[in-house]
């Protein structure tokens, strides 16, 4: 493959001193990420007055000619596949998406193919112009393989570089569906609890007084008793299982949540029609979450966007089923 023209800045005297790789990140030429960036200048594609420069945190020089090389796209290490995806909105910058339940997002040890990334790559093809110097989807934010719902991906660097930003500021809109077992006493709250890896069992996340700030808007639905409401839950950060430990924590774990949820138990109930369909309710088969809204400013044309993702079909059943659950329940004590 052809390699690309390099990259030329010219430093100003009120550059000089700073670190290189804030320099060139904070570059408006350069369109790429700071870790980017520096994996670069450690791999050679960086000069200074034609002086090779490898240490990205050295000092600019004032009114120096830098240029930094980008090196071929290089294919993706994944395989595509083709895989039907149900698409919301695409164009040559981003692409959002449904993810189904039960596909995990990104390739992994036990999970090399049917991911989403490899779906991606066949659907994608040759519009993807590179994340990170290789042509691969640009994954922003994921969901937990038995999460289901809309989701984005970039498809250049660009677009990678800013939708990762518009992240880390939490400057965009996502709401969540969660049917958890029981009745919550506060109908809307905020669960503003610090998240982080457990100490008991490293596969898993906790509320702990040292972990990452983590917030969590959440309003009931529909309340489904004795046995479980449908939450709405809204992000305002996004930590690894928030809303599955949040949930938890509050004593309202999800339903099908084999990790975190905390299934009401047979004493509980008062007769044996109830006793009946929480048995049955503790064989649905995934975590019922799902990511009903996404909404963001694009990063490239500043449009407005919004898109909502219907209740899937095994959730909607859920829901029936208790609601069976709650006429047999009457039937019976009547």
């Amino acid at each position: 493959m052809e390699q690309l023209d390099p990259l030329i800045i010219i430093a100003t005297p009120d550059d000089g001193g700073t670190r290189l790789d804030r320099f060139l990140a904070n570059t408006s030429e350069i369109e790429l990420s700071r870790t980017r960036i520096k994996a670069l200048i450690q791999d050679g594609q960086l000069t200074c007055n034609g002086a090779k420069v490898t240490d990205p945190s050295a000092s600019v020089k004032s009114e120096a000619q830098y240029e930094l090389t980008m090196p071929p796209i290089e294919d993706a290490t994944p395989l595509p596949e083709n895989i039907p995806l149900d698409i919301y909105f695409e164009d040559e910058h981003l692409i959002v998406l449904e993810k189904p339940a039960g596909m995990v997002v990104h390739p992994a040890p036990g999970s090399y193919n049917g991911t989403l990334v490899n779906a991606l790559l066949h659907h994608c093809g040759d519009s993807l112009s590179g994340i990170g110097g290789v042509a691969r989807p640009g994954i922003v934010h994921r969901l937990d393989k038995d999460t289901s719902g809309v989701m984005m991906a970039a498809k250049t660097e660009k677009a990678h570089h800013k939708l990762s930003k518009l992240f880390a500021k939490h400057n965009l809109t996502r709401r969540y569906h969660a049917i958890v077992w029981g009745l919550p006493a506060m109908r809307v709250g905020t669960i503003d609890a610090p998240i982080g890896r457990s100490r008991h069992d490293r596969k898993k996340m906790a509320v702990m007084e040292k972990g990452k700030e983590a917030i969590t808007h959440y309003e009931t639905l529909r309340d489904l008793p004795p046995f479980s409401a449908m939450l709405e839950c809204t992000l305002e950060t996004g930590r690894t299982h928030q809303i599955r430990v949040h949930l938890s924590e509050m004593g309202y774990g999800i339903i099908g949540d084999n990790v975190y949820g905390h299934p009401l138990r047979s004493a509980q109930m008062p007769d044996q029609a109830s006793r009946d369909v929480l048995a049955g309710l503790r064989g649905f088969e995934r975590q019922a979450l799902h990511a009903a809204h996404l909404g963001f400013v694009h990063p490239i044309t500043k449009e407005e966007l919004g898109f909502d993702s219907p209740l899937p079909a095994d959730m909607q059943g859920l829901i029936e089923q208790i609601e069976t659950g709650i006429a047999k329940r009457a039937a019976g004590i009547k």
